[in-house]
């Protein structure tokens, strides 16, 4: 440090023995030479600080406080202790940042708190971020290693170190997560949770609990995360370093044995664990030595469950999970196996040991065997071995060595098979390994694991250095400055002291093979060898059985007792047999060979080594076995791997994280600055800093050095080569040259020279602010002295104004009160005189009307006795006349019954006669069979009918007694609503006679003081006459306020009422709009997810098809039959199963339409089927009414019938008794030979008596049952047959029915066919009845749907009523009078919109009558015109023959498109799947493909085509998915194929015929509309497409837009040289200031300009637009708001300025659009917000409410957050206080938002589509050639 830096006020640091370093101020300037600095301490104090005498070393400089907190430790201007210590403290005390960079290494320090940090939205925000343009995070160090994997092709390391408890786990956890997040699994099996999942079972079996840490991980690890080619994970390989085994046996107080045990004891209670007996934690030894069995919070049960399940996932068998807890449970009872001595060297076990017999049950091994071994043990000599028994502590040893060897042999099982799982098959192309491993470690007593830990953390350190000092190196060497060799701290020394030869491990290993080796020995012999000879060797002096070694953090002290013991790790051989030999399974595979226990991970298919095989614990020492590799003690094996892994670490490219543990007591944001430095020290970051102290540490970009230090510079220096002017400056500004270095890209400073240029920048501005500020206060004076001299005139002028119209007004009101005395005078005499008048006249009235009157009554009598006369008279004719009738009638019917009598004895006569019978029936039986047939089964149907009617009856009888009931009560209700508005408009009125009462007294009073005024002007004097005046008009006045008060009061009440229910409407619309978006929301989710799944199901589908062997299957063969299946006519019932059992091969994807389209069509075809059930009651029904209203005449008939058909069966069965009597006779009188039943005779007669009875039964029954339904066929059709038609039927009806008089008659009956007639006339007039029950039904059903609208809206109004009426009860009276005033305007306002609409309906059906009109003169004029056209040719012959021009007649085109069947996939593939969208949109008119389309569909409609209009909708949404699919990344053909399909949409709806969507068509296109077809669900189905596209629109802006967002919104300056850039450090940020290939704000605006130029081209909706440009908005407000609160770097004043300018921008683009109605400006409010944020003060309580009621828009995480990370730029700007923060959070604690940190920018608002009918006409359509769909012709 320069001596010149060190004068007055200049800040410095001095050491401290509390707070290790404190700050302080120079009071005068120091001189070479003196002794003493005088220094003022921060809290006043003033000291005399004493310098060593010998370095006469100055106290380190302090930064300047615009430093102070940065991201990069290296971005300090002086790199020392202090100033790091500080650093840290402040970020992680007041900006809660437990991150910090320093150069390569990221610090973090350990929270002891649950942040908010490590969701997958932070994951997603620094996923593909450079390592410096993010705030420090363990999130940016693993993209690094991701990214630099990608990059470069070069395997990564994350190497996690620190003290217990500092948060490596944590941290090494969290870069796994992220990795899994980020990268994905490349299968199906989701490795990356498999990775995720080892951690628990890790935990459990390797973390415990020390004094430090609750949850310690008591060895070290390395996982290796392996990736395929695409950089997705594939699989994991684990290998473990050095477990503390003594911690089995063993722990200290306050200390708790592995998790995994007292996880074991918490569940004891579970059914399966019964069988391992266990208890409490503190029943066993081994558990309860640290006195601290729970820790607090954790629930050591719920922590056995997560174990389980992590078991379950990676695997491991319920069977294996129970073989663990066995061993687990066993080593526990082991530990309480106790031992009696015999003497000083034996010792024996009890008999029958409780421990030992469960030990043994649960290892399934001999109890004697066990008991012996266990206190003797086997001494092999050169010729005998013999057992030796061992004393009681030899047999403890013993016994805790062999719960060590077993739990570590456990251990290592686990761990391979944890591996296994993890183990992949497909070839790993790279990995990332992250390494979790103790850190430096020197407690009171160290011991064996001690010295093998820190020797792991010196070869780590020489690593780090070398690495460091190559990085430092690269990168001078790149910008060309001069090389000098900085000297760096090298430990090689200290790593040869402990692994060279005769170093400390080869003389442990030495000992360790001698007979009798003890630990006093071996320490002997390091004296011997290396005291006094290594510099980094020591023997302490109060010991002979220590020593000490000088590592690289710190001098640590080791005691040699244990040291051998542990190094040979000693286990009876026979003890080991024992458990060999057990009956358990599991337990001997632990103690299989090694080669047999290794994994399959270790082979690893990239080709590289396989790092880890070594094993993954020191193998133990196997009596019995003389190989080599068993004679390896632990500190050798040690030593193997861990050259293994220092191998594979400088293989790879490491990654530096450094835990800090902040305190020892584990308090959540406590910052002990003690410990802190010794772990600095401990950790390398220091040595770090001295490294890069040692050179250049600042760097600056020439481009970054002008932008911050152009202040400094004048108009003349300023070159347009930024290089060259930024040395002009820099010769000026530092003289000595030394300090500075200019390299190719970067300027490089010394130590402290940027605090100097930051002190005359400083300097500068703040000369320039007082100037400022001299003028601005001089201007302010000013205007202040303007503003009052202005303000004096004004009063002056108003008060002589005020003056002046006060004696203007006296003269008025003198004038005024002469004119009210004449009025007053006139106004009496009239009305004196309009009272005799009104008198007069009304006595003229009553006279007049008393004469007119009686003249009335008298016309009235005379009219009234001609009526009666007349009626009288027509009485008397009429009974006359009906007597004649009667008579008559009664002569006629006499007459008739005597010629019925004679013809009823003829017919008796003819039917006695057989023969006559026989022929009447000839032809007749095979008719009358099948007439019979048919008959019978219509009976059957119709009791079956008459009893379904019956139902329906009594069906409609119910539902018509409940609409009775509903509409009564709907009555009542009405009645007493008007009964309530009755009670209302009387309130009314009262309140109105109240009014006009009291407008007359205030009359009656005005009068009466106007009199009292007027007497006394004529009593009292003249003098007193103005007086009077005035008192009177004060007086007026008053009463006028007054009652203006009164109104003003009453009328504010109603307004505010009025405003509270208007807020209150707003509000729940509000609510109701949310609600709505959310559903829509959640809908179109639901959609996006199909698509996705549907995208995944193809995508799999062609894997499949391109896999080997298998035939891929022609999808679109059925794609006609199974997609989009409509008829709009009965599909025939041969269909439906051919459609249903389809073969699966065939069938097409699954589509929701297709599945809701055939459900409406089976309801249909049920409706259907129900209706024609329904019509045949309905005729049943009508034909019983018709018989029952048959005249009496008919009825005669009928009797005489039924007696005619009695009397013939009578003679019937006389014919047949004589038949059979005649066959008996026979049989009885003949001889045998002729009765015999062979008999010819016998054969003949029989068979003809039996053809003649059974011909005569079966005739009679025909012609019976066919004459009776004959009669009742015809009484039913005679009533309903009005067509000429149906009238000849009934005509041949009534003739079949009478007998036929002749036999002539018969025989034309039977032979002509007429009763096949009369059956066919019969069917027809079933038909007609059918089609008249139809209409009958439709009118019933027609009726009762408006009954139950009216029903529905009466209960809807009558609700309304009572809810009104409550409310108005509820107001005081003025508000319930204007509140039912405000419901009276509402229903007249409804009831003249009912009466408009109404009219609209009449002037239609005007206009359509008059175009029928219009049609049929057309029509009447063109036959006129061909009439005139016959004229023969004769007539024209003569007529000379003139040239005309004939104009062409124009083709009157319908607006269709016909093209043939075979041409649609043609269509489909010119016309969507090979379309250029750029083209289109250019030269053709928009939408053109949608019409096109549109037009193709209503030519199929016309034809009544359903297969075509079917297949050619399901061809198109297949091609515009396929084009979607094959070019989504391209924004032109996403968002022409959005415009063409909301269009598509909006044609089907225009031209669907349905009211609604006709409103806005000429007649034109109402013409065009679908006849044939409704697609409404293809609506839907077309709907959700382009919900999907406009998805993937949203999805294709992002990409485009997301690069260019934080570079064009935070980090260029739009206004150049506000926001000044600060340094920063190693690693560096991407450069604010606008590079060439760097976005700007103008890239945004381009960008939106050509998104918006395209839409609109394309013919986008405009309302679509708006959505698309509001989800724009929010994405680029959401990615800036993201990484805002992301980077410290960004917070600042300045940087909110131009956030605000750019926000601005942005509103400014929105106004030339015309969009700013669209939302788009509300979704940048919280940027907005949190830019004001930046800029509004943040001191006092009053700042705190401003900001507080501002930021309404930003949740409380992001305020703070905000507030935390706000980082002045210049000295000016103050940093905020955390007692102000803390008043922020206190004052924002009831508010309830999310806590989530980041927004979601991924969010997708739901889209709407409005309809938009177009006014292009069809018809006028042309397609252009360069379609190619010349094989389709326009209709």
């Amino acid at each position: 440090l320069s001596i010149g830096e060190h004068s007055q006020y200049a800040r410095v640091w001095i050491p401290d023995p509390e707070e290790v370093w404190k700050s302080a101020e120079l009071l005068k300037d120091y001189k070479p030479g003196d002794k003493v600095l005088q220094l003022r301490l921060e809290e006043g104090k003033d000291l005399e600080y004493c310098l060593d005498p010998k370095t006469k070393e100055l106290p380190p400089l302090r930064n300047p406080d615009i430093l102070v907190g940065e991201n990069d430790l290296t971005a300090l201007s002086y790199l020392h202790e202090p100033a790091v210590l500080h650093n840290l403290k402040v970020r992680f005390i007041d900006s809660k940042l437990i991150y910090t960079y320093c150069g390569i290494v990221l610090v973090a320090i350990n929270p002891y708190e649950q942040l908010p940090i490590y969701g997958e939205d932070i994951i997603n925000a620094y996923s593909g971020q450079n390592m410096g343009d993010m705030d420090p995070h363990i999130f940016a160090v693993a993209e690094e290693a991701y990214k630099q994997m990608a990059r470069d092709e070069r395997n990564q390391s994350i190497i996690v170190s620190g003290e217990s408890g500092a948060g490596k786990t944590v941290s090494a956890k969290y870069a796994m997560r992220y990795f899994a997040t980020v990268s994905g699994s490349a299968s199906e099996a989701n490795v990356e949770e498999k990775v995720l999942a080892s951690n628990p079972i890790m935990e459990s079996i390797g973390n415990a609990k020390t004094t430090r840490n609750d949850n310690s991980s008591r060895f070290g690890k390395y996982i290796e995360i392996g990736f395929d080619k695409r950089y997705r994970i594939i699989g994991a390989n684990m290998r473990t370093y050095l477990l503390e085994k003594s911690r089995v046996v063993f722990q200290a107080e306050e200390e708790r044995n592995y998790h995994i045990f007292y996880q074991l004891c918490a569940s004891a209670a579970l059914p399966e664990f019964k069988t391992l007996r266990l208890g409490n934690a503190n029943y066993f030894h081994y558990t309860k030595q640290g006195g601290s069995p729970v820790i607090d919070g954790i629930d050591d049960a719920k922590e056995m469950v997560n174990t389980r399940q992590a078991c379950t996932l990676l695997g491991i068998s319920d069977s294996y999970q129970m073989g663990i807890f066995r061993i687990l449970a066993g080593i526990l009872h082991l530990g309480n196996v106790e031992f009696a001595s015999r003497d000083s060297d034996s010792c024996a076990i009890p008999p029958k040991h409780d421990p030992l017999t469960i030990f043994c049950d649960l290892m399934g091994v001999e109890y004697e065997e066990m008991a012996h071994w266990l206190c003797h043990r086997k001494l092999a000599t050169a010729t005998e071995t013999y057992i030796k028994p061992v004393s009681k502590l030899h047999a403890i040893n013993a016994r805790d060595a062999l719960a060590k060897h077993i739990y570590a042999n456990l251990f290592n099982w686990i761990v391979d098979h944890v591996n296994k799982a993890l183990h992949s098959t497909v070839k790993q192309h790279s990995f990332i390994g992250v390494l979790d491993i103790y850190g430096f470690e020197t407690f009171e007593i160290n011991s064996f694991e001690q010295f093998c830990i820190n020797y792991a953390n010196e070869k780590l350190q020489q690593q780090f250095n070398m690495h460091v000092f190559k990085l430092e190196q690269e990168e001078y060497m790149k910008e060309q400055i001069p090389w000098t060799l900085i000297d760096f701290y090298d430990n090689q020394p200290c790593i040869n002291l402990i692994e060279a030869k005769m170093g400390v491990l080869d003389l442990l290993d030495e000992e360790c093979k001698m007979p009798k080796g003890s630990d006093d020995t071996w320490a002997q012999k390091l004296y011997n060898t290396h005291l006094n000879k290594c510099a980094l060797f020591e023997k302490p002096r109060l010991s002979n059985k220590a020593f000490i070694i000088k590592h690289f953090a710190d001098k640590v002290e080791y005691q040699c007792e244990g040291f051998l013991e542990k190094n040979k790790d000693t286990v009876y051989e026979e003890q080991i047999k024992v458990l060999k030999s057990s009956k358990f399974k599991l337990l001997p595979e632990l103690f299989q060979d090694e080669e047999k226990v290794i994994s399959p991970t270790s082979a690893t298919s990239s080709g590289r080594v396989p790092l880890s095989r070594t094993p993954v614990k020191p193998a133990k020492a196997r009596p019995g076995q003389t190989s080599k590799e068993h004679k390896k003690t632990v500190g050798h094996q040690f030593r193997n791997s861990l050259h293994l892994l220092m191998e594979t670490l400088n293989a790879t490219t490491p990654h530096y994280v450094r835990c800090i543990k902040p305190n020892d007591f584990k308090f959540p944001f406590t910052f002990d600055e003690k410990r802190a430095v010794q772990q600095l020290r401990a950790c390398g970051v220091l040595e770090t800093i001295r490294i890069s102290a040692a050179g250049f540490p600042s760097r600056w970009t020439y481009q970054e050095f002008f932008s911050r230090y152009r202040v400094l510079m004048k108009q003349k220096d300023v070159l347009s080569d930024r290089k060259q002017t930024c040395k002009n400056v820099l010769e000026k500004l530092i003289l000595d040259k030394d300090k500075y270095q200019f390299g190719k890209t970067k300027i490089f400073f010394r130590a402290g020279q940027v605090a100097y240029l930051e002190k005359i920048r400083a300097d500068k501005l703040r000369a320039a602010c007082i100037r400022i500020q001299k003028t601005i206060r001089g201007w302010l004076m000013r205007k202040k002295y303007m503003r009052m001299r202005k303000a004096a005139i004004t009063i002056q002028r108003y008060v002589r104004g005020y003056q002046a119209r006060c004696y203007a007004k006296f003269l008025r009101r003198t004038r005024a009160a002469i004119i009210i005395q004449k009025f007053q005078r006139m106004y009496v005499v009239r009305k004196r005189y309009q009272c005799m008048r009104d008198a007069t006249i009304a006595l003229q009235a009553l006279l007049r009307g008393y004469l007119v009157r009686n003249k009335y009554q008298m016309m009235l009598r005379e009219h009234k006795s001609i009526i009666i006369q007349k009626h009288i008279r027509g009485w008397l004719a009429r009974v006359h006349y009906r007597r004649t009738l009667k008579a008559i009638v009664y002569l006629q019917c006499c007459y008739r019954r005597m010629m019925a009598k004679r013809e009823l004895k003829k017919l008796k006569i003819e039917a006695r006669s057989v023969e006559r019978y026989k022929k009447l029936h000839i032809g007749l039986e095979n008719k009358i069979m099948q007439l019979q047939r048919k008959i019978d089964e219509q009976n059957k149907e119709y009791k079956s009918l008459l009893e379904k009617m019956n139902n329906l009856e009594i069906t409609y009888t119910t539902e018509t007694e409940k609409l009775r009931s509903d509409v009564e009560r709907l009555r009542v209700s009405e009645e007493e609503a008007k009964n309530a508005t009755n009670r209302v408009l009387s309130l009314q009125e009262e309140i109105a006679k109240l009014q006009k009462e009291l407008h007359q007294t205030q009359t009656e009073k005005k009068t009466i003081e106007e009199w009292a005024d007027k007497y006394k002007h004529e009593t009292e004097q003249v003098n007193m006459q103005s007086q009077v005046h005035e008192l009177t008009y004060r007086s007026l006045v008053t009463d006028e306020l007054h009652d203006r008060s009164n109104w003003s009061s009453h009328f504010g009440f109603l307004f505010s009422v009025t405003e509270t229910m208007e807020k209150k409407l707003v509000e729940e619309t509000k609510q109701l709009e949310l609600d709505l978006n959310d559903e829509r929301l959640r809908y179109q989710n639901l959609l996006n997810e199909f698509s996705r799944l549907e995208e995944r199901y193809d995508d799999l589908k062609d894997e499949m098809n391109l896999m080997p062997g298998h035939k891929r299957t022609d999808s679109t063969h059925s794609s006609n039959e199974s997609e989009y299946t409509f008829s709009s006519e009965i599909t025939e019932a041969e269909d439906l199963p051919l459609r249903m059992e389809e073969p699966s091969e065939k069938k097409a994807p699954l589509d929701m339409s297709l599945f809701l389209k055939l459900q409406k069509r089976v309801t249909e075809l049920e409706q259907e089927k129900q209706s024609l059930q329904d019509e045949l009651d309905r005729k049943e029904e009508q034909a019983l009414r018709a018989k029952a209203k048959v005249p009496p005449i008919r009825g005669a008939e009928l009797e005489y019938e039924s007696l005619k058909r009695q009397e013939l069966e009578s003679e019937n069965k006389k014919l047949k008794n004589e038949l059979n009597e005649l066959q008996k006779a026979l049989t009885e009188t003949r001889s045998p030979e002729v009765t015999a039943p062979g008999a010819p005779a016998y054969r003949v007669l029989l068979d003809q008596l039996t053809s003649v009875s059974e011909e005569l039964e079966v005739r009679k029954e025909e012609v019976l049952i066919l004459r009776s339904q004959l009669v009742s066929q015809k009484e039913a059709i005679q009533p309903k047959v009005n067509t000429s038609q149906g009238v000849h039927w009934v005509v041949k009806l009534h003739c079949v029915t009478h007998v036929p008089q002749s036999p002539q008659d018969y025989h034309m009956l039977n032979e002509d066919g007429e009763l096949w007639l009369v059956y066919e006339g019969l069917k027809q007039a079933n038909r007609l009845l059918e089609s008249q029950l139809q209409s009958q039904k439709k009118s019933h059903e027609n009726e009762l749907e408006s009954l139950r609208g009216e029903i529905q809206s009466l209960k809807e109004e009558n609700n309304r009523q009572q809810q009104l009426l409550a409310q108005n009860l509820q107001l005081p009276p003025e508000a319930r009078i204007e509140a039912s005033l405000q419901h009276e305007i509402t229903r007249l306002t409804n009831e003249n919109l009912d009466l408009m609409e109404q009219l609209e309906k009449q002037d239609k059906t005007v206009r359509k009558l008059k175009k029928q009109l219009k049609v049929f003169a057309k029509k009447i004029g063109e036959l006129e015109v061909g009439q005139m056209e016959n004229i023969s040719p004769g007539q024209i012959i003569d007529e000379p023959i003139r040239p005309v021009n004939i104009p062409r007649k124009e083709k009157d085109f319908q607006g269709m498109l016909e093209y043939k069947k075979e041409d649609e996939q043609k269509l489909v593939k010119n016309l969507i799947l090979e379309l250029k969208p750029r083209g289109v949109a250019v030269n053709l008119i928009p939408g053109l493909p949608a019409y096109i389309l549109f037009m193709c569909v209503r030519h199929a409609d016309y034809l009544n085509d359903d297969q075509k209009v079917r297949s050619l909708l399901t061809s198109t949404i297949n091609g515009i998915k396929k084009v979607l699919k094959k070019r989504g990344d391209d924004f032109e053909t996403v968002s022409f194929w959005l415009s063409n399909t909301c269009r598509f949409l909006h044609c089907l709806k225009q031209y669907s015929g349905e009211e609604g969507f006709m409103k806005h068509n000429t007649p034109r296109q109402n013409e065009h509309c679908l006849t044939n077809f409704d697609l409404a669900e293809y609506r839907q189905v077309l709907s959700d497409l382009a919900i999907q596209i406009y998805q993937q629109l949203v999805r294709v802006l992002e990409n485009i837009l997301q690069p260019m967002i934080v570079s064009g919104m935070l980090e260029h300056e739009t206004i150049q040289g506000v926001s000044g850039v600060k340094p920063t450090g190693l690693r560096k940020r991407t450069s604010s200031i606008a590079d060439e290939g760097t976005y700007t704000l103008d890239s945004i605006i381009r960008q939106l300009n050509s998104f918006h130029s395209v839409m609109c081209q394309h013919g986008m909706d405009p309302e679509l637009i708006k959505q698309v440009v509001k989800q724009m908005f929010y994405i680029i407000g959401a990615v800036t708001l993201n990484n805002l609160l992301l980077r410290k770097d960004m917070c600042s004043w300045s940087k909110g300025m131009q956030i605000r300018y750019n926000v601005s921008q942005l509103e400014e683009w929105l106004r030339d659009k015309n969009l700013m109605n669209s939302g788009a400006k509300e979704t940048l409010e919280p940027l907005i917000q949190a830019a004001q944020l930046l800029q509004v003060k943040k001191k006092t309580d009053e700042d705190a409410e401003a900001i507080c009621s501002m930021c309404n828009a930003l949740t409380t995480a992001q305020i703070v957050k905000v507030l935390n990370l706000y980082t002045p730029v210049n000295e000016f700007e103050e940093r905020v206080l955390v007692s102000f923060i803390r008043t922020i959070q206190l004052r924002l604690r009831d508010r309830k938002d999310s806590p989530q940190l980041l927004m979601d920018a991924k969010h997708i608002f739901p889209v709407t589509f409005p309809f938009n009918p177009s006014s292009l006409a069809l018809e006028t359509i042309q397609i252009p050639a360069s379609l190619g769909l010349g094989f389709i012709s326009r209709v």
